[in-house]
């Protein structure tokens, strides 16, 4: 592809408006978890199969912020599929790129090969796009698409649970009977809507939590299963511990059991494992 000098003007003056995707060889990339495909998903207003058809090298003095060791891309691209989002695309997409040097100090060939790209259009740019984040561009294979398509429909659901931001309230209180307790997590939303986790004690049982996405906090609420949004939601956004300026509870031995009840939800939870960083 040859580049007039208005293409190249143009792919500058989007180096301060576009996000790029830093490409990572896919031989060494390693695959992405699920709570990296939920973060593409949950915050890209779309998801586009591309093939390039053609790029150029961005000379550095128009690339500010390219780190050590990359080169900024201008790419064309053909549309070969939408898989998530509303908006008309036309059969040509035009989006900017690092990737990182060879062992020449070259930048890799990615004519003919095909990606998944994570972005939003670009306004009164039509057919330009802005990659979401720096890991917003993946090498697309089959395998890939096949585990994509359900996390997408499944934050494209009407009943996807909302962003959880954190821990709201914290009430916690014991039973009639010895080693009998209910502590209620209640969390802030990104949407204001209610979220809440339950823990209940009974004796001589295994505690049992829940969450409950409704104003309705029922002690009956489940546990999400993990690899889904609701999942994703707790998992990848709750502290590490109970902040203690939520604690609403006085009573040292309170606040003890609100900890501890906290504690054995994010236990349960497991991590939030990241390969894309």
């Amino acid at each position: 592809m040859r580049f007039l000098p208005s293409s190249l003007a143009l792919a500058g003056v989007l180096c301060a408006s576009v996000a790029l995707a830093a490409v990572t060889p896919a031989a060494r990339a390693p695959a992405p978890t699920y709570a990296d495909l939920a973060s593409l998903a949950d915050g890209a207003p779309l998801a586009v199969r591309v093939k390039v058809k053609d790029q150029a090298v961005v000379p550095a003095e128009r690339a500010p912020g390219l780190a050590a060791g990359h080169a900024r891309l201008y790419i064309e691209a053909q549309t070969i599929a939408l898989l998530a989002g509303s908006a008309a695309l036309p059969e040509s997409l035009r989006y900017l790129v690092d990737v990182p040097l060879d062992a020449k100090g070259k930048p890799p060939k990615l004519k003919k090969q095909e990606f998944v790209l994570f972005a939003r259009p670009v306004a009164g740019r039509p057919g330009e796009l802005q990659l979401v984040g720096p890991k917003a561009q993946l090498a697309h294979t089959s395998a890939l698409e096949a585990r994509l398509r359900p996390v997408l429909a499944a934050f494209l659901a009407t009943d996807a649970p909302p962003r959880v931001t954190g821990v709201r309230d914290v009430l916690s209180s014991e039973g009639n009977l010895a080693g009998e307790s209910e502590t209620q997590v209640f969390l802030a939303t990104a949407s204001g809507e209610p979220a809440a986790l339950t823990v209940v004690r009974r004796p001589g049982m295994a505690p049992r939590w829940g969450v409950s996405w409704s104003e309705l906090v029922d002690q009956a609420a489940e546990a999400p299963q993990r690899d889904t949004p609701a999942w994703y939601r707790l998992a990848c956004a709750l502290p590490p511990t109970l902040p203690a300026r939520v604690q609403v509870a006085e009573a040292p031995a309170d606040r003890a059991r609100a900890a501890r009840d906290y504690r054995f939800v994010i236990e349960q939870l497991g991590p939030c494992v990241r390969n894309l960083g």
